[in-house]
């Protein structure tokens, strides 16, 4: 699906296209000639331009693929957008497993190697931090005195740790138990809990809350973790209160940090990167550059063993017969289907993007509905068969790629993700998003130059070079491979050298508070 960049101001993704795309600014009656168009609109950057005349109700396809459907007439030239474009549900055939291709692992000995860090179990660690979880809301504030203390001064003898981290919520309590919410919350902390960038865990609760940490770790199997020193649970009311248990908390931890410093990295096979897919204030030109550029990195990484896990499940509403087809069974594809369906029943009545409608970023960048935005988000994927579709947070055990389940806010989705054992997030954007996951690193992926260079602190790749002629798909996605190794082994990204993270845990509540 990748677009040929040629240096006219405008771009046609596919033949059967009736679209084009503004790789630059146009102005009202600036000739293209190679594509026999006056333009009549002033264009921004990444938006569409009618190539044909287009009835009303004719389908709209970019990619050849339909993002929605004329609401009147239009002239060559026109500029295509929400004031002209109507979104319109329609059927797809799911046309299961028609377009899975074989994958040509590389043997083990070809296996492309990072510097991980060993865990027990087989498991491996991109990062080595110390984690304090929250049973609930009651004790966050308990939660992040503790992780406060530890500065990076009072860290210095211990340079292997990269830090202390709080993962702190807005629930634990007024849920109603049992209940889906419930058991997706616990699934949440549970998968934090276990993660094996976390060398130790603190959990800390308040005492009455409905999560006790005792069934927390009973209904989780965590319970025989919870018999060695790497995780430490207490409760503010046994402890003695706020101070007391701050000074607890802190006691913990430094018994902790000896052995989590005591770790070294050592070569270790690509098969053991399981990365988290995340798009956030997307444009125009996410899915010319950078979600595809991702989904070629994903491929390589596939190849290599590793697991590539896409999520956002409204995200990939109106294309999922894109990842149908790819479906290693029909079971596995229909499982997808049946949580699109679930997310439609879910959201009914609500204002949200399963009506169609993306955010004001989204439509300044050129984004008309969410067909078109989930034309880009499904591209992250790459083109290796859908070995599994997982519910939220549930524990990812396939290699290859993977899909979870979950809304589209970006830290939520990250959320599962990483609770699922991602051990790394790759996040494109187009308008330009701040993120950090904590404890995993965050490799952000710019869809174009301009932003990259405005952003350029926040920014790790560049992808802006594919819609500039001067990198193919294949080439950036190679790039975005080897940022990934570097990053992997401990190399630093924007986000961390900014200290972003400590806030983007955001378990998904999906019930009533009572």
């Amino acid at each position: 699906m990748a677009a040929t960049i040629t240096a006219s101001p405008l771009i046609r993704l596919h033949a059967n296209d009736n679209v084009l795309i503004a790789r630059t600014p146009v102005a009202l009656a600036q000739e293209v000639p190679e594509f026999g168009l006056r333009v009549r609109a002033q264009v921004p950057a990444g938006h569409k331009i009618a190539a044909v005349a287009l009835k009303a109700g004719d389908a709209v396809r970019k990619y050849d693929t339909v993002i929605g459907f004329a609401a009147r007439d239009v002239e060559p030239g026109d500029h295509v957008h929400t004031h002209n474009l109507r979104f319109e549900e329609f059927d797809r055939d799911p046309e299961f497993c028609t377009d899975v291709q074989a994958v040509a692992y590389l043997p083990e000995a070809q296996q492309a190697t990072f510097m991980g860090i060993k865990r027990p179990g087989g498991r491996i660690a991109t990062r080595n931090y110390i984690g304090i979880i929250s049973s609930v809301n009651c004790s966050a504030t308990v939660s992040r005195r503790i992780a406060d203390w530890f500065t990076e001064e009072r860290l210095a003898e211990f340079p292997n740790v990269d830090g202390v981290v709080a993962f702190t919520h807005n629930t634990g309590c007024g849920m109603s138990t049992p209940s889906l919410n419930f058991d997706v919350f616990r699934r949440t902390l549970a998968g934090f809990a276990r993660h094996p960038n976390l060398a130790a865990v603190l959990i800390v609760g308040l005492g009455c809350e409905r999560n006790q940490i005792s069934s927390l770790l009973e209904s989780q199997g965590l319970e025989e973790m919870a018999k060695g020193p790497k995780l430490v649970t207490m409760n503010m009311q046994d402890t003695g209160g706020t101070r007391a248990t701050i000074a607890a908390g802190v006691a913990a931890v430094q018994a902790m940090l000896p052995e989590a410093n005591a770790v070294t990295r050592e070569p270790v096979s690509a098969r053991y990167l399981s990365i988290g897919l995340q798009c956030g204030g997307s444009d125009g030109f996410s899915s010319i550059s950078a979600n595809p550029a991702l989904g070629a990195a994903m491929d390589i990484l596939v190849r290599h063993g590793g697991t590539a896990i896409l999520s956002e499940t409204p995200e990939i509403y109106g294309v999922e017969n894109m990842l149908t087809r790819r479906a290693v069974s029909e079971a596995v594809g229909q499982k997808l289907l049946d949580r699109l369906e679930w997310w439609k029943e879910y959201s009914l009545g609500q204002s949200g993007q399963m009506n169609g409608v993306v955010v004001a970023g989204n439509q300044a960048g050129g984004i008309a509905n969410i067909f078109e935005k989930s034309l880009g988000s499904a591209m992250k994927g790459g083109t290796t068969p859908l070995q599994a579709v997982y519910e939220y947070a549930e524990p990812i055990d396939q290699h290859g790629f993977v899909f979870m389940d979950s809304p589209g806010f970006d830290p939520c989705s990250a959320t599962g993700q990483i609770a699922s054992g991602a051990n790394l997030i790759c996040f494109t954007t187009g308008r330009g998003s701040m993120f950090g996951a904590k404890p995993v690193p965050s490799i952000k992926l710019a869809s174009n130059t301009v932003m990259f260079d405005r952003l350029s602190e926040d920014m790790d790749i560049n992808c802006g070079l594919v819609v500039d002629g001067e990198l193919s798909i294949e080439e950036m996605g190679q790039q975005i491979f080897d940022e990934i190794l570097r990053v992997a082994s401990g190399q630093p990204t924007k986000s961390e050298e900014l200290g972003l993270g400590d806030n983007e845990f955001v378990p998904w509540q999906l019930g009533i508070v009572t």
